[in-house]
Parts: structure tokens; sequence; C-alpha cells
């Protein structure tokens, strides 16, 4: 562990992963092989060292937050039922987040307090391409604008609020669009994890007054980061995959990628990554990586090299 001042705490592989023996690993092979998503080559061994300790301790946060909660409430005299505990998971396009966030899914809904844990990523409060068209912005999806960021203040909210049965939009990765009449339900869960790019970001001054951030809500959090000629590469390597898969579905919008050969195939990923993904990396992104709780940073091969811990 390092000791060095800042606000983290930092811990390599080695050290972290001797965390490990004090906590149960629930999960299997075939556990890790349905949860991973294409393109991040977790197996058992990396969820032992790496995310069997940090679903304990965040078991631990979760516990001591709630006995807070019963605390407070006694101490300010209201009536208000403990709602959900919620964990947000950012980071850039193809670094893992969905993988992270299944697995943490798995590990703590087996954790005996909170067996209840709903995960929601925030492709579904993207505007329709239809909206997205109209404004000219398309071609900036997943950029902060493209967002509908008042409908996904308004769900967080509710979730706070401890409401039942909230429905969140579907987004598809074939169609590149959200699907009509399909929605996820989050029916007052323990744990709420909302994964997406820019979830971390501060709020900015608006015109409405509200300047609530979307992290304002979270009461843990997680960066996933990586150094960014690994994330191309990475970006590189699921683009060619798809190819052969996802966009040859005739429901594709990257339909016409499917016919590329293999430099084409490439030469439009890269473009993608420099035009698109890096830029707001490294305008929205990144500069969020400091407000997290947790940061787990990531090497060329996938394996988690550092864990940084924000001090208490």
């Amino acid at each position: 562990m390092h000791s060095e001042h800042g606000p983290f705490l930092k811990f390599t592989h080695e050290q972290w992963e001797s965390l490990a023996s004090s906590t149960a690993l629930p999960l299997t092979e075939s556990d890790i092989a349905r949860l991973i998503s294409l393109g991040d080559p977790i197996g058992l061994a990396e969820v032992d060292a790496i995310y069997r300790p940090l679903s304990a301790l965040m078991q631990m946060y979760a516990r001591n937050t709630g006995d807070l909660f019963a605390e407070s409430k006694e101490f300010l005299g209201y009536q208000e039922l403990r709602t959900p505990w919620i964990v947000g998971i950012a980071g850039s396009v193809s670094v893992g987040k969905s993988t992270t966030a299944r697995l943490l899914q798995e590990l703590l809904r087996r954790w005996p307090l909170t067996p209840h844990v709903d995960l929601v990523p925030t492709d579904g409060f993207l505007y329709p391409n239809s909206v997205l068209e109209e404004r000219g912005i398309l071609d900036r999806k997943g950029f902060p604008e493209s967002y509908d960021r008042h409908a996904l203040l308004n769900f967080l909210s509710a979730v706070k609020a401890g409401e039942p049965n909230l429905k969140v939009p579907v987004y598809d990765h074939v169609s590149y669009d959200i699907v009509p009449g399909e929605f996820i339900t989050v029916d007052q869960p323990e744990i709420l994890i909302l994964e997406g790019l820019n979830v971390l970001q501060p709020a900015r001054p608006s015109t409405d007054s509200n300047y609530t951030a979307i992290s304002d809500f979270f009461d843990f959090s997680i960066y996933l980061d990586a150094p960014v000629d690994a994330l191309e590469e990475w970006f590189v390597a699921r683009f060619l995959a798809l190819r052969g898969t996802a966009f040859s579905d005739e429901r594709s919008y990257f339909r016409s990628f499917a016919e590329l050969n293999d430099t084409e195939a490439e030469a439009m990923a890269r473009e993608v990554w420099h035009t698109i993904n890096l830029p707001n990396l490294m305008e929205n992104i990144l500069p969020t990586r400091s407000r997290a709780t947790v940061i787990l940073s990531k090497g060329p091969t996938h394996r988690i090299e550092e864990v940084a811990l924000r001090r208490l």
C-alpha cells in the first residue's frame, strides 16, 4: 500500500489480492463466461484477486451507510425508509465497464444483506436517433449532450425517494437506438448500479438553476482506467470482432461495415476512435477520474495493476 500524500490509498494488484482471503468467492468460471463482454478477457483468478475484495469492501460501506441512516433517523425523528445504495461506474468506451458492472451485481447480490441488486446502463437515457439527428449531434452520441439528463436525474431522484416499479428505456446496440415500448424495471433494490461514460461529471451551470449532478446521488463510485493507447487497441479489436457478428445482423445500424475487408475495417475503427471516442474521453470522461471512490487501473492485457481507494 502506498501512503504518499493525496486523497487516495494505492494498492498494487498483489497487495489488493491479499485481502481476498477473508471473503468467499461465490462465482465460478461458467458464471464469469456468462457475464463478460466481448473482448474483455477476465478469468476466475482476476475476479478472485480484484472483484472479490472489492465486493466485500462495498458491502462494508453499504452496511455502515445503513447504520448511519438508522442513527440519523433516530436523531432527527423522521420516518423515511432507507432507500437504495447507489453505485456509479464510469470509464472510457472499451475499458470494460459493462463486465465490471455485471460481475459486481452478481457478487453483491449473493451477500445476505443485499440480495436485490439492479443494474442500469445509462445507454437507456440516450436520446433516440431521431432526436439526435434533428439536433445535428448523431455523431456525438456518448457525449454529455446526447443524453436526456433531465430524465436520468428524475429517475435517480425517484430511486432515492424509494418509489417502486420505475421504468428505464432499453438501448439496443444492434439497431443503435432506443427500443420503443421496451423497459428495464427497477423496483426498490437494496443496491442500484448505474454504469455509463459520463456518470461522474460534476454539475454544470444551467438556466433552470438546477445544478444537481448525477454523481450527487452516488453512495460509492468506481472509475475504470487504462492507458489511452491500450483503449484504442481494445476498441479496434472489438470493432473487428463485431464486424463478423453483430454487424452482420440485418437489423444492424452498422450493416454496411460487415462488408469491409480487414484493412478498411481497421481504418474505420481508428477513425471512429480518434474523431468520437478519444475526444469524449479527453474532454469529458478522464477529467472525472479523481472524483471516484475507487479507481481500478488496467494494464495493456486488461489486468488490474493498481487499486486506488479514496481516503476516509
